[in-house]
């Protein structure tokens, strides 16, 4: 494998039957890009109009994921189709990024890659989850959680990170060279039902490596995330709880109908 281009971005998105927010993902990148980079998105064996849409762009790589019989799916499928898309990238950093995330301001990516520096023990910079919700409300979500006081007052033994800090592959960007030097990928942990990225992340600092937390507020400068998008989009095919459903519909009315995005659903060329 040739050595990975400097300076240059490859951002990796999978798609699972989500041809709205997958069209709206790939066109608000299109538009608020200038660094430079390459997009490659790895269907999961959707075979439905998003496969469609996907093949009909030429701008972007598409790879085909087909599923294994056996495939346990959901989290797994995610993780390895990940891994398909680093496999397959050429460049200095790594991006992943959900097709339910959608970028709404210029320099996200240059401005991402401008925290690594010259630090070559920088090995990953993102965040954890994204809300919608206004600060007040994410600050009383963390500070009255009653199941993590308790856990804090008993010191609940957590020996699989299970409560512990990752940055989560919703929108995270890493050191390609790094990843694949150490052998890491985002499969690992599955067998003990940790979500992709966790185990790799952990691994990053457990072996030296350093890393970069960026608050939410931060991030929600540049971009909005439709949390459980791909789930509530397919309920034949997942479950969600009645509360998270409310949630979800609340989110996608105030997203999908914003003036920015609903001006980029409605500008083809961005898929030129």
């Amino acid at each position: 494998m040739r050595e990975p281009t400097r300076g240059k971005a490859t951002i990796g998105i999978v798609q699972y039957k989500t041809l709205d927010f997958t069209r709206l993902c790939l066109r608000s990148i299109r538009k608020f890009t200038s660094h430079p980079c390459e997009a490659i998105v790895v269907d999961n064996d959707s075979d439905d109009e998003s496969l469609d849409y996907l093949r009909s762009l030429k701008w972007i790589r598409l790879l085909e994921r087909k599923s294994k019989p056996d495939e346990p799916g959901g989290g797994y499928s995610h993780a390895a189709a990940l891994d398909m898309a680093l496999a397959n990238c050429n460049t200095e950093f790594f991006v992943s990024l959900h097709s339910d995330v959608f970028i709404k301001r210029a320099g996200w990516l240059t401005d991402l890659i401008r925290y690594f520096g010259d630090d070559e023990k920088i090995a990953c910079v993102g965040t954890g989850k994204i809300e919608l919700q206004p600060a007040w409300q994410i600050w009383l979500k963390k500070n009255l959680d009653v199941k993590a006081l308790k856990r804090r007052l008993l010191r609940e033994p957590d020996p699989l990170g299970k409560f512990r800090y990752f940055n989560r592959t919703i929108y995270s960007i890493y050191r390609t060279d790094v990843l694949r030097r150490e052998g890491l990928t985002f499969l690992m942990g599955r067998e003990d039902g940790m979500t992709a990225g966790r185990m790799l992340y952990f691994d990053l600092l457990d072996r030296g490596y350093e890393t970069v937390e960026l608050p939410q507020r931060l991030v929600g400068k540049y971009v909005v995330h439709l949390a459980h998008a791909t789930q509530a989009v397919n309920p034949q095919e997942f479950s969600l709880r009645q509360r998270t459903k409310r949630k979800y519909k609340k989110q996608y009315d105030k997203v999908m109908t914003s003036e920015l995005f609903a001006s980029i659903m409605a500008d083809n060329s961005l898929d030129e």
